[in-house]
């Protein structure tokens, strides 16, 4: 079903033909360099997401073993335990003492069972939390060079100030350049969703949600941008 699940490769594409746009456009900017490391970032997360969708047959080879050994453990300690005595007069609290320590030890032998079997699970969510942190810088290093391309501030009359960062771009540029900011952002957005569709944990899929949910947000905020250009274009045309 090619239309139900997100392929990594075509990701990677995307962002390497988003790259190449930036390239053609502003050779000399800022904002290509970030878009290299975007596309070198699907790359690896694409993979590192496929990767964790697969089990971790190394892992799951030496539970079974832990637990085997546990089983076999258990099996030859309880070949000791004598049940001839149990109605013998003195013994019943002795029995109710030893049947105290058996439900102790088979408690903490399910806690330790359940942290071996729960290890895989633990260590793909860790691995998956560290790519999604380095997703998220990413993402707030693409709102840093939007940040300061405001149209506002190329309306006639207003004075640009000494600290005033430098406005070099056409309307029609400064368009194009948020319209690329927000394309990487929606890219980022989907490389998250990869880690989201190769694992069915709750704690990954909430902070791919967080990340998707950051990206459209920033977008939302060049697009106010983006409607601001056009208005103003529309009104000297008018």
């Amino acid at each position: 079903m090619p239309y139900r699940t997100l392929d990594r490769a075509k990701i990677s594409r995307t962002a390497e033909r988003l790259e190449r746009r930036i390239a053609e456009r502003f050779p000399r900017s800022s904002l290509r360099e970030v878009a290299e490391e975007l596309v070198s970032l699907s790359e690896d997360l694409g993979e590192d997401a496929q990767t964790l969708g697969q089990p971790l047959v190394w892992l799951r080879l030496i539970v079974a073993v832990f637990v085997a050994l546990a089983a076999v453990m258990f099996a030859f300690v309880g070949t000791f335990l004598s049940f001839d005595r149990l109605l013998a007069p003195g013994e019943a609290f002795d029995f109710v003492q030893g049947l105290e320590a058996a439900i102790n030890t088979a408690v903490f032998a399910g806690i330790g069972l359940w942290t071996l079997i729960s290890l895989e699970e633990r260590l793909k969510r860790r691995r998956a939390l560290k790519s999604l942190h380095a997703l998220r810088s990413v993402i707030h290093i693409i709102d840093m060079h939007q940040l300061t391309k405001d149209p506002a501030a190329s309306r006639p009359g207003i004075m640009p100030t000494a600290s005033s960062p430098k406005r070099v771009l056409t309307p029609g540029e400064l368009e194009r350049y948020l319209d690329y900011c927000s394309e990487m952002l929606s890219i980022a957005g989907k490389l998250a969703a990869l880690y989201a569709q190769a694992l069915n944990d709750s704690v990954v899929v909430e902070a791919v949600n967080d990340i998707e949910a950051l990206a459209t947000n920033l977008s939302r905020k060049i697009w106010q941008k983006i409607m601001l250009i056009s208005r103003d274009e529309t009104a000297v045309a008018a």
